[in-house]
Formats: structure tokens, sequence, C-alpha cells
């Protein structure tokens, strides 16, 4: 038995348009809120926020209604080709709202965009372990990784190009860029069969897992799930703050923030499948535990830098690359952890708990940095301290997982 890169990499496209227009609302969002409307950094962690907790309600509920779902084209499909236009619709509609006025509109095209996104993104990525043995899971992951990292590259250096010429560019080609890429899952992609014998109806809901998972004896689902909610608290952090960091506290421009952040996204493309391999060989949980090292170690230098060396043009941009190297050894094999722990018909389940993890976190992780970077008087630094600290948390919830590894 053989992993299926060609079929691995068409389901790719997905991802890669998710990956795309998440970059691009992270490089360019914050800026139009802290900049264009004049707002301060909390209340531009509050409105992240906000739409995170609706993301965080929605995306465990559809991936155990996706688990529950029967129609021709399949439990997934469904979800992908009706939300995925919309979403790239409201993402069009963005920069045209970045008006003073027209605050308000503005925000609820934002909200119902987040809406829109929140619905298909579980069942898309819930399709890789559906078609995927459970040993080759690392490595198909990093696949579908290496796709949503060359988007990711796409967006933060094509974009930064396009935001120069004209702010609406980049997210007009976010969405057709999404567009294409369901379209080609929809396309080339055909669900498997449910094999499974027991009814749909007794199947256990959202809520019956993360019960059982509380209850078991074993609490390595538990602590996986801990672990990757600390991870992202801190990539958070940085993730929606870093271009605001590179205006305010850097003085450089929007754009070139935005491409310094792809160093980090090319060596995640680099190493993304890589990471598979490497944890195919040592294992996933030793894998993610040298990532969570070498991605907290490099945030608390960053934190203790002079700005004078940040903004040389070749300091900061490295260590982002090595950290980069990091995030593809946590992220590509958390995922795979967390469903070869599921019970084979509840994977998009425990994909939608792998999103309420890593969500709540998207959840706390800007409204802490926001509130912190405020106290300490726009001190945009802080999410270099933030980081580290929640890497730690992580290390050590990952240290009492004993499962998650690859079935042989």
């Amino acid at each position: 038995m053989k992993l299926n890169i060609g079929k691995t990499l068409l389901l790719g496209f997905g991802f890669f348009g998710v990956s795309i227009l998440w970059a691009i609302h992270d490089s360019y969002v914050p800026v139009f809120l802290g900049k264009d409307f004049a707002l301060d950094a909390s209340l531009v962690g509050t409105i992240l926020t906000v739409n995170t907790i609706i993301v965080f309600l929605i995306q465990p509920s559809i991936g155990s209604l996706s688990d529950r779902t029967r129609t021709q084209v399949g439990r997934r499909m469904p979800f992908i080709v009706t939300f995925a236009p919309l979403a790239a619709i409201g993402f069009a509609i963005l920069p045209m709202l970045v008006q003073p006025t027209l605050l308000g509109v503005f925000l609820v095209a934002l909200t119902l965009t987040i809406i829109a996104l929140a619905m298909f993104r579980t069942p898309v990525i819930a399709l890789m372990p559906d078609i995927t043995p459970s040993q080759f899971r690392s490595q198909a992951n990093g696949l579908i990784n290496l796709m949503g990292g060359i988007g990711a590259i796409i967006a933060f250096a094509g974009g930064a190009a396009l935001f120069k010429r004209d702010p609406a560019y980049p997210f007009w080609a976010a969405s057709l860029l999404l567009v294409l890429g369901c379209g080609i899952v929809f396309w080339r992609i055909r669900e498997p069969p449910d094999a499974a014998t027991s009814a749909v109806e007794a199947r256990p809901g959202l809520a019956a897992s993360l019960r059982a998972i509380l209850a078991a004896r074993d609490k390595s689902a538990l602590l996986l799930l801990l672990a990757i909610f600390a991870w992202f608290v801190g990539y958070n952090a940085i993730s929606k703050f870093f271009t605001l960091y590179g205006v305010m506290a850097l003085h450089i421009d929007a754009a070139s923030a935005a491409t310094m952040l792809a160093f980090l996204a090319l060596t995640f493309v680099i190493f993304a499948v890589p990471s598979g391999y490497i944890a195919a060989r040592f294992g996933r949980r030793h894998t993610i535990l040298v990532g969570i090292a070498i991605l907290g170690l490099l945030m608390a230098v960053i934190r203790v830098l002079p700005v004078s060396l940040q903004t040389s043009g070749v300091l900061l941009p490295i260590i982002l690359a090595v950290a980069g190297i990091g995030w593809a050894l946590i992220n590509i094999n958390s995922l795979p952890m967390v469903v070869d722990i599921a019970p084979q018909t509840e994977l998009a389940t425990y994909t939608g708990l792998y999103y309420f993890a890593s969500t709540s976190a998207a959840v706390l992780g800007p409204l802490i940095a926001g509130l912190l970077i405020d106290a300490l008087g726009k001190d945009y630094g802080v999410i270099f301290l933030i980081a580290p600290v929640a890497m730690a948390c992580a290390f050590v919830f990952m240290l009492f997982v004993r499962r998650g590894e690859r079935a042989e």
C-alpha cells in the first residue's frame, strides 16, 4: 500500500485556497482596522476575537453534522460547494468598504464572510483522513500543508505586491483562487463510501465525543487538545499582530511587514513534506516537541533583539525562516495525531474538536495580545513574550501524551 500523492495534492487545492484567504485576512484586515479605521489595538483584538468566537462555535458542530450527512455527492462536498463561493464573494467586497463612515457595514460583511468560511473548512480538512490510511496521514498532511504553504507564500509575497497597487487586489485574487481551489476538489476528489455498519443516527455527536474525551482514563486526547490550544494561542498572537508590529514598532510599511512573513511560509512549505516523513521515522510526539522548542526559543530571541537589527533586512527574515521549520514540525503532525485517536466513524467530529481547540486559542490569542499591547503603552513587541510562554505550556502537555502515533 502506498500514499496516493497525486490524489492528495489535488485535495490540497482546497487548503491552498483557504490558506491564501486567511493569510490575506491576517495581513491586511488588522491594518484596515488599526490604521484606516484608527481603532485601538485592544479593539482590533476584540473584533478579531468576536469573529473567531463565531468560528469557535460553528466549526466543531459542522464537523459532527458532516459525519452524519448523506448525499449523492458525499458527506463533505455539500458544505464545500455551498459556502466556499459565499465566502469568496464576501471577502472580495471587504476592501471596498474601508471608509470611515462604513465601519459598521465592514464589520457585518467581515462577520458573514467568516461564518461562510467556518461552514466548509472542517469538511474540506476531514477529507484527508477520509481518503488516507492511518500510516500515511502525516505524509498526506504534509503534502496538503505544502499546498497551503504555497498559498501562504503567494498571499504574503504576491499579496504585498498587489496591495501596493491597490488594497483591493489581494482580496479579489484570494477570492478567485479560493473558488478555483475548491472547484478542483469537487471536480477530482470522490469521497469513499461509508463502510461503517452502525446507523448514522447512532453515532455520537460533538458533545458526546467531548464528554468521552473528558471521562477517558487515558488523558492523551485531552492533553493533546490542550497542547494544540496552547501553541495556537502563541501563534495567533504573532500572526494576527505581526503586520501591525512591523508598521507601529519597526516603522516599515504593511506590505514589507507582510513580506517578512513569507520567509516563515516559505520554510513551512519546504519542510511540510519532510516533517511528515520525520514523524514517521521518529514519532509524531517527539517531532512536535522539537518544533515547539524551536518556535518558542526563536520568538523569545525576537523579543530581546534590538530594533536596529530587526530592521537590517537580514536577521529577522532568517529567524522567521527557521521558525517556519519549527511550525512545520508542529502543525503537520498534530491533526494526524488527533484523527488517529478518533474512532473511524467520527473523523470529522474529532477534526472539529481539533478546530475547537485551535479556534478557541484564536479567540484568546489576539484578545490577550491586544490588551497587553495597550496596557504596556502600545508595546507591540509583547507578542514575542506571549508566544514563548504559550509554547512552554504546550511542551509540558505534549510530554504526557501517549497516543496518536500512526497505525501500522
